[in-house]
């Protein structure tokens, strides 16, 4: 296990190391300037990009930002003055941490909520209008359902508000919006992997002895169907820390989406690099995490890989 962790963390830091190089060419090569507002002449553009170093190469450029990035400094925001990197990450990510936290615990509820009641019900109707639910959830981008529950809950009905996050009730619509996507799959998920359990000796052995399928399910498939719900925990992540850029610009929350978003309109290279590499980072430790949790969860797992060492 330690060896397989210890592997699992130098790919991880390769794979940073790769994003941050590729994040900080792609953002110096946008087109247009951080300073240039219309109005400034190109002598005093020239001044201000030495002061800050961009008129450097590229690649010294790149060589000053990673030795400061192994120091923890993220560096100074171009467009404000005086705000470093890690006081917008500090923040904005408890905004976005909790909007993000709360999509999940409730796609993860109702999305095995969901697949149970897929499983349980006899009803072909019922059925039908489930794969229907799931197909539309799945198909339908994050920002279309976030301003459809705006427009809906919030302009016509008056329900929720529709900016801000100063009341527990301003979470609602965007929560609801990231996560009507992940409810979706973790319920097709949970009903395929119990499907293919049951395909497996030793539920028929339990069905033999005349447990009821419910109690087969509650007391040993759980299991099983989480293990491979496992492997999207980690896809799950990825998709809330992105959705909640453009839900959090809809909603206009001060969370890290909103700061990403305006740093891109504003060319402020520093805040795109910071957020960049502070959520890639978050994202590979997390799916380390779930690593280890479904070897633990599943020998299976464990066994393959001390086999395959």
């Amino acid at each position: 296990m330690a060896k397989y962790v210890a592997k699992r963390l130098v790919t991880g830091a390769a794979a940073l190391l790769f994003l941050t190089f590729l994040t900080f060419v792609m953002a110096h090569k946008m087109p247009g300037n951080p300073f240039d507002t219309g109005n400034v002449s190109e002598q005093v553009l020239q001044t201000i990009e030495e002061e800050y170093g961009l008129g450097e190469p590229l690649q010294v450029q790149f060589a000053f930002y990673m030795k400061n990035l192994l120091r923890g400094d993220l560096g100074m925001s171009i467009k404000k003055p005086g705000v470093t990197v890690n006081s917008v990450i500090a923040r904005s990510l408890p905004v976005t941490a909790k909007v993000g936290i709360l999509a999940f615990l409730s796609s993860l509820i109702l999305g095995t909520l969901l697949g149970i009641w897929h499983l349980m019900t006899k009803r072909k109707l019922v059925k039908k209008v489930i794969l229907f639910i799931e197909s539309v959830g799945i198909s339908v981008p994050n920002f279309v359902y976030a301003l459809l529950f705006m427009l809906i809950f919030g302009v016509y009905l008056k329900w929720f508000p529709i900016a801000g996050i100063t009341t527990p009730m301003n979470y609602v619509l965007p929560v609801a919006a990231l996560a009507v996507y992940p409810t979706c799959v973790i319920s097709r998920m949970f009903y395929s992997a119990v499907q293919k359990e049951y395909t497996q000796e030793y539920v028929m052995f339990l069905k033999a002895k005349g447990l009821k399928e419910s109690a087969i399910l509650m007391r040993h498939m759980w299991r099983p169907a989480l293990t491979q719900l496992l492997t999207y925990l980690g896809q799950l992540l990825v998709y809330l820390v992105t959705g909640c850029f453009v839900v959090e610009s809809i909603f206009t929350i001060p969370g890290l989406g909103r700061e990403f978003v305006m740093s891109i309109n504003n060319r402020d290279y520093t805040v795109i690099m910071g957020l960049t590499v502070f959520a890639g980072a978050i994202v590979i430790l997390a799916q380390l995490v779930l690593d280890v949790v479904q070897m633990y969860l599943d020998p299976r797992i464990r066994f393959g890989t001390e086999q395959n060492r």
